[in-house]
């Protein structure tokens, strides 16, 4: 028996989020249905995270086992690797909104999700109107004060309670996470990006975070203001979320002692 993590990337405005869900196409069910072809036999994936409906990804990884008896044999054409294989004939099957980028070996104990020491997101706006982003962008049609914005952003550093920031989350023990990095950064004329880093993640917590950053941004309150609203843990104090095709999850990050010693790599980063 044998563990792999897959790095896969996927457009997420054509599914209703990650997790398998009743009546309705998802990233998760895409990927099993896949694997389960390719093996003959059902296949159950494990990932980093659930992202929303419309939330893409340019990195997700995922763990699933393998037999070396009967899935390696399976792959095996004499001439590449497992992995190599694995990669191939998964993005041969898989849906043309999800890839697989990468395929390595890891211990039987890694974990996609509990293994992992960082997640990052990244959410996109343009003050500008453009029919060719549209989808992948958030259109906000005023002028923003990014630098309030930041300062805003820098209050959210550290370990907090990010209840008001998050949809009900009954299955989650905690809504305490430590952030390490959020800063808004302009990639070009009249548009820019937010990016956030933290151990962990809560539903809808960076959708949420956004929206409240742009209502800083407009003038409706003050940087300063983001402390009261995480110690209400109300939902209500905070601003309105935004849309979640402009958000995009890029990097997970994990200990190196985790990837077995044939892979040329340790932790991934997305470029």
């Amino acid at each position: 028996m044998g563990r792999v993590f897959m790095y896969l990337s996927f457009d997420g405005s054509a599914y209703h989020g990650w997790q398998v869900q009743p009546n309705s196409s998802t990233v998760q069910e895409a990927v099993e249905r896949a694997l389960s072809t390719l093996f003959s036999h059902p296949v159950s994936i494990t990932a980093a995270g659930r992202t929303d409906a419309g939330v893409s990804a340019l990195m997700m990884p995922v763990h699933f086992d393998f037999s070396d008896d009967k899935d390696r044999a399976r792959l095996d054409d004499g001439k590449h690797s497992f992995e190599e294989q694995l990669k191939y004939r998964l993005n041969r099957i898989l849906p043309r909104e999800i890839a697989v980028n990468n395929v390595l070996r890891v211990t039987n104990d890694a974990h996609a999700r509990f293994s992992a020491t960082s997640r990052t997101y990244r959410y996109y706006i343009t003050e500008q109107k453009d029919p060719f982003r549209y989808k992948y962008r958030l259109q906000v049609p005023y002028s923003l004060d990014f630098p309030a914005m930041n300062k805003a952003a820098k209050t959210l550093l550290g370990t907090h309670d990010f209840d008001c920031f998050a949809k009900a989350h009954p299955d989650t023990k905690t809504s305490i996470c430590t952030v390490t990095n959020a800063e808004w950064q302009k990639d070009e004329d009249r548009e820019w990006h937010f990016e956030i880093t933290a151990n962990r993640f809560l539903r809808n917590m960076v959708r949420a975070i956004v929206g409240t950053l742009l209502d800083v941004g407009k003038g409706k309150m003050a940087p300063q203001d983001i402390l009261t609203i995480l110690d209400s843990r109300s939902r209500s104090e905070a601003g309105e979320s935004v849309k979640g095709e402009a958000l995009f999850l890029t990097n997970v990050t994990y200990p190196c002692d985790i990837f077995l010693r044939e892979n040329v790599h340790g932790t991934i980063k997305a470029i």
